[in-house]
């Protein structure tokens, strides 16, 4: 998963509201579970899940801590809509259609309710937005920082779902959206920076878009497919590797937004090329389903980009646009 924050403010209050775990589970979890019978209300020891008939159950979890993945001053409900949405991301980029979630909260010393509520309020509007519902989970207490690990669980038609593993040489290269938004939206964040542009690039890093109906209208179109969290350079590298395959990128191609272009020259492609936490989705496709890719981002109504190829032998070549290779000195986010 993406990254990157910086170490949180002093923003917790010093008293703690008098509810114990379950007051809290029943208060503030436990309606978000309401009309799916296999969450029995949060009231037993696991959920019971069903998958739908000819389909396959699409797990995936992510884990965000405050000062790494969300810089920490967040209102509550912005901390809840990106843990659940970088998890919804996953499920796009192997074509799934999400059906809920499991929470596991690690709130630190002195948490209080009125964070709490406005977290699940959070939930809920998300839950709303692409119809989901709370499953199960956990709250604990911790003597670090706030931790949130969200477990997201979709469908996919048996045998269908898209891999990273399965792109073919000559297959063209795509990415949806636009790159490079979510990591200067980071850097606006810590110098503090105002203005439309900062705005829209803060939104970019807060607010994830998980691509969830272009990762449907891609099943039997994509050959290869995974979301952008840790940067374009390090995720393709995830195609190469489990492909077996080396790829070739133009630089020139790559999806640039308007306010990214006001404040990105030819310095700053390195970060475009590496920068983290944009969730789009990177695929791949051979050349004789374009029209299929177009077809599936306009019924999606998402931009898709082709941005390079796939091609025999290893690594990742960057081209400009006189299609000499770019010398870059970091790739991808890694955690470790």
């Amino acid at each position: 998963m993406g990254w990157r924050g910086r170490p949180a403010p002093a923003s917790w209050p010093k008293t703690r509201v008098a509810v114990d775990e379950f007051g809290l589970i029943g208060r503030y979890f436990a309606p978000l579970s309401a009309g799916y019978p296999g969450a029995l209300d949060l009231s037993d020891d696991a959920a019971l899940i069903d998958a739908p008939e000819g389909e396959q159950i699409v797990a995936t979890v992510d884990a965000l801590v405050a000062g790494v993945h969300f810089v920490g001053d967040e209102i509550p409900a912005d901390v809840a809509t990106k843990a659940l949405r970088v998890n919804l991301s996953d499920l796009a980029a192997m074509g799934a259609r999400p059906i809920g979630y499991l929470l596991a909260l690690a709130l630190p010393t002195g948490w209080d309710e009125a964070w709490v509520a406005g977290f699940a309020d959070g939930l809920r509007g998300d839950q709303d937005r692409y119809g989901i519902v709370m499953l199960g989970g956990d709250t604990v207490s911790t003597p670090g920082p706030l931790t949130v690990s969200v477990t997201a669980l979709g469908s996919v038609p048996r045998g269908r779902a898209l891999r990273r593993s399965s792109a073919a040489a000559d297959d063209l290269i795509f990415v949806s959206g636009t790159l490079g938004d979510a990591g200067e939206g980071l850097r606006v964040l810590r110098a503090g920076e105002g203005g439309e542009d900062a705005a829209f690039l803060a939104d970019r890093y807060r607010h994830p878009q998980p691509r969830l109906a272009l990762g449907r209208a891609l099943l039997g179109v994509a050959s290869a497919a995974l979301d952008v969290s840790d940067g374009l350079m390090g995720d393709l590298d995830h195609i190469c590797t489990t492909s077996k395959l080396a790829a070739r990128i133009e630089a020139s191609s790559i999806p640039l937004s308007q306010p990214l272009r006001r404040r990105a020259g030819e310095a700053t492609i390195e970060n475009v090329l590496t920068d983290g936490d944009d969730y789009e989705i990177l695929f791949t496709a051979p050349a004789a389903r374009l029209a299929a890719v177009e077809a599936a981002a306009r019924s999606a109504s998402v931009p898709v980009t082709r941005i390079g190829q796939m091609v025999a032998g290893q690594g990742i070549s960057v081209l400009d646009a006189d299609g000499r290779p770019l010398s870059l000195s970091k790739g991808g986010f890694r955690h470790f």
